[in-house]
């Protein structure tokens, strides 16, 4: 029976036992956030455990489930990794919570499953055969090639223009998209982008531009392929499920009654991932004013907001409600790099470091300034590990074969020799393995390429139908409605064959992904080469478009890719520091930290050193922004990664700085606060 909720003593001890080790308990912070079901913001500090927190409140919740009325909780985080990390932390406890009414998903699940796609459905009388930018560019692509099969009514002349448009510039094609502005529909340059203007591009001495006439037709053209691909072709971009979002609050403000009536609570985790699309859309739907039915509580870090990509948002996305709570304790951060995180969050609010060794003992080690110069920026990474080991020694960092090591950079490279960047540190650094890929450009890369972490043929099965799929679609074949298949789909259409096609299709996914487990990737390849005739067969269908897919060589380096944690790792006596990017350490906790600078930007300052000399100083970043310095933009962007990039470590933060910008802007550091290395040359 439905219950009232108010969460006891007894139900935060239930979710201690679950997710905490043994004899740990919440703090109060933590606490006062699990008991509140009121609508608010959670701003928590890196390493403070408030996605625990929230599973904490998740796995109370389940307790007093069905809630009253038949309703449910929505769950929302940004990534499925994120999602995944849910699932697996409290999904065996918790089966009513991953059940109707309820909804754990990400950002982009949620607007396809609950908006998007119904819209679709209900505007075409048919669903969307896939939500997916590779196959929407696919698609595009393969209409780009041949425009003239998409002329929408236009002259030869006006065709020739889209022809010259492409030449010049073919990613206006791919990058434009839908928007509602003051109840029309136009089309914007990107998503959350400006309105698109059709300019004919600058060429010779005797430019002339289109004329009005022209432009609108040649806008109409643009109009007129969307539509084409979202309503013949049935494939939409991820940006597309947000504009049919909007359109359907637009159409039917009901949705958004029914959604709120739907889910009384709803968690947003890692809220400062949230793009400005993303934010608008929770906001429309869940809006905290007194009309909402819903409670929504939005939980992050305003100061961790950077994004895919390398870019960094200066605005100020995520506004912050007047019911806010904090929790400043972290337990990844010691005192000293708390206070170095502190004076970079331009959200201020304090930043308490509470971890401790495994012993109890206080972490008390310096960061450290890595000092080089041309000759020896090559010797930064060596230095660190030297740096950990001598630590580790003296026992001032624990040694657990779980410890990670890291060095970041913003910057991976740079086209100017003289801007340093991640590979003038390590010129080995490789770019990440597209092994989580669901499409590739060409057959062998679908076969190399599965996800080798999972111990079940599941994953490269999965990768074979992916790649037979894409040789249907090259080669247009459709199913009823002119559909694409899906895995399903094309699995139940054999099973309705006749001459044991089904059974041979069947065998051959078994024994070729039995194959490539034991290594034998190469061989499949030629295996399945050899079966597409008899594949296509099935359809009528002969080798023609898709022969260079499935024949073409892979353009991903297979040699850089076997070694490739070895390229992207350096190891020294057993200390295996991990290279790559700030990004790609977000979200992570490790025992030491090596944060590199690199040239980003040419403006005020070219360096994160030149741009945060006075938070390197002990002066917070809010007071350097109320002083009258120029660039100021450029100093938020250098802050957001820098924060991201020293609240990673537990025990010790180290940063590379060039010898004349040390001497230049920091030659008068603290020597209580930091211990400087200059590294010399090795003979």
């Amino acid at each position: 029976m439905p219950q009232e909720i108010n969460i006891t003593k007894a139900d935060i001890e239930y979710a201690e036992k679950v997710l905490l080790p043994e004899g740990k308990e919440f703090d109060e912070e933590r606490r006062l956030f699990i008991r509140n079901l009121e609508t608010l913001d959670l701003q928590a500090v890196p390493g403070s455990g408030k996605t625990t927190a929230l599973l904490a409140k998740l796995l109370i919740l389940e307790r007093y489930m069905p809630l009253k009325s038949g309703r449910g909780v929505l769950v929302i985080s940004h990534t499925n990794a994120a999602v995944d990390e849910i699932k697996e932390r409290i999904g065996k406890h918790c089966p009513k919570l991953f059940a109707y009414p309820n909804f754990v998903g990400t950002i982009q699940s949620f607007v396809d499953t609950f908006l998007a796609i119904p819209f679709y459905t209900n505007k075409f009388k048919k669903k969307p055969s896939r939500i997916d930018s590779e196959i929407y560019d696919e698609r595009l692509s393969q209409i780009l090639s041949n425009p003239w099969h998409c002329k929408f009514g236009l002259s030869n002349n006006i065709l020739k223009k889209i022809f010259y448009l492409k030449n010049v510039n073919e990613s206006i094609f791919y990058k434009y998209r839908f928007d509602i502005s003051e109840d029309e529909i136009i089309l914007i340059k990107a998503l959350n982008g400006e309105k698109l203007e059709i300019k004919k591009p600058r060429r010779g001495r005797n430019y002339q531009d289109y004329s009005i006439e022209e432009k609108l037709s040649l806008y109409n053209w643009f109009k007129n392929l969307k539509i084409h691909l979202l309503k013949n072709k049935e494939v939409l971009h991820y940006d597309d499920a947000y504009f049919l979002a909007n359109l359907s609050f637009k159409n039917n403000p009901a949705v958004i009654t029914l959604l709120q009536k739907r889910f009384k609570f709803v968690f947003v985790d890692e809220m400062q991932d949230m793009d400005i699309h993303q934010h608008d859309l929770i906001e429309a739907v869940f809006h905290p004013d007194e009309s909402t039915q819903s409670i929504i509580q939005r939980i992050g870090d305003k100061n961790q907001a950077i994004y895919n990509g390398g870019s960094v948002h200066l605005e100020n996305i995520w506004s912050i409600r007047e019911n806010m709570m904090y929790i400043n304790g972290s337990h990844r951060l010691s005192p000293r790099i708390a206070e170095l995180v502190q004076n970079l969050a331009l959200t201020p609010n304090p930043v308490e470091g509470r971890n401790l060794n495994p012993d109890g003992s206080a972490i008390d080690i310096k960061p450290i300034i890595f000092v080089y110069n041309d000759n020896t920026i090559e010797q930064v990474i060596p230095s660190f590990a030297e740096q950990i080991k001598e630590l580790q020694v003296s026992g001032l960092i624990p040694e657990n074969p779980t410890n990670k090591f890291m060095a970041v950079a913003w910057v991976k490279e740079n086209d100017d020799s003289n801007k340093i960047a991640l590979r003038d540190y390590w010129p080995h650094f490789a770019k990440a393995s597209s092994g989580q890929q669901i499409d590739f450009k060409v057959l062998e890369d679908y076969i190399m390429y599965f996800d080798k972490e999972k111990k079940t043929l599941e994953s490269v099965r999965k990768n074979i139908l992916n790649a037979l799929l894409k040789i249907l679609r090259l080669e247009n074949v459709s199913h009823e409605n002119d559909r694409v298949y899906t895995k399903r789909k094309l699995i139940n259409f054999f099973k309705t064959l006749e001459n044991k096609e089904y059974e041979t299709l069947k065998l051959n996914l078994y024994k070729w992904s039995i194959e490539c487990i034991r290594g034998k990737s190469l061989e499949t390849i030629t295996a399945i080469r050899e079966y597409i005739p008899t594949f296509l067969s099935v359809f009528q269908k002969e080798v023609v478009s898709s022969a260079n897919f499935i024949n073409g060589e892979s353009e991903i380096n297979v040699d850089a890719h076997k070694d490739e944690p070895k390229v992207n790792k350096f190891d020294s006596d057993g200390i295996n520091i991990e290279i790559g990017t700030i990004h790609s350490a977000k979200g992570q906790t490790h025992t030491a930290t090596l944060y590199l600078e690199t040239f980003y930007n040419k403006g005020y300052g070219n360096y994160e050193s030149e741009r945060l000399r006075n938070q390197l100083k002990g002066k917070n970043i809010v007071d350097t922004l109320k002083s009258n310095v120029g660039g100021k933009d450029k100093i938020r962007q250098t802050t957001k990664m820098a924060y991201v990039g020293f609240s990673r470590p537990t025990h010790l933060l180290c940063i590379a700085i060039h010898k004349d910008r040390f001497d230049s802007v920091l030659s008068d550091l603290n020597d209580d606060d930091w211990d400087i290395i200059e590294i010399e040359t090795v003979d």
